[in-house]
């Protein structure tokens, strides 16, 4: 388990930058924080890390529910939020996608995944500064 602090969007770019420059493709990265604690924000600086020209396409799928990114590897995003059950999360077939490329999800407290994966829990402290805990 890790810890990190940051004190802007920018930090937390950086932060997730740093972190994925070094995937091999096929990770499974599992964000969990309140609404506005900065998961899609995180994902950005995991796609900037792959190497997406452009790292602010990159926005919260809560309606596709999935935006698929080319970058050094396939970036998959995946949104749970507005899906309300197991079903609902078991029909969209996310894990097709398991080994084709860097897989981010949002939301995933809603997630029964027990396969390897980088577990990001973000909790919101004063003056928008953010902590995350990371455990591999």
């Amino acid at each position: 388990m890790k810890i990190y602090t940051t004190n802007s969007e920018e930090e937390t770019l950086k932060l997730a930058k740093n972190i994925s420059s070094n995937f091999k493709g096929d990770e499974v990265v599992l964000l969990v924080g309140e609404l506005g604690a900065g998961k899609t924000v995180f994902t950005k600086g995991i796609a900037a890390g792959l190497g997406l020209a452009d790292h602010n396409r990159v926005c919260s799928p809560s309606y596709t529910l999935i935006n698929l990114y080319k970058a050094k590897f396939p970036l998959i995003h995946i949104d749970l939020y507005r899906l309300e059950n197991k079903a609902d999360i078991f029909e969209l077939g996310w894990e097709d996608y398991l080994g084709q490329g860097v897989i981010v999800i949002e939301w995933a407290d809603k997630l029964d995944f027990n396969g390897p994966a980088i577990r990001v829990l973000i909790k919101v402290g004063e003056n928008e500064q953010r902590v995350f805990r990371l455990d591999y």
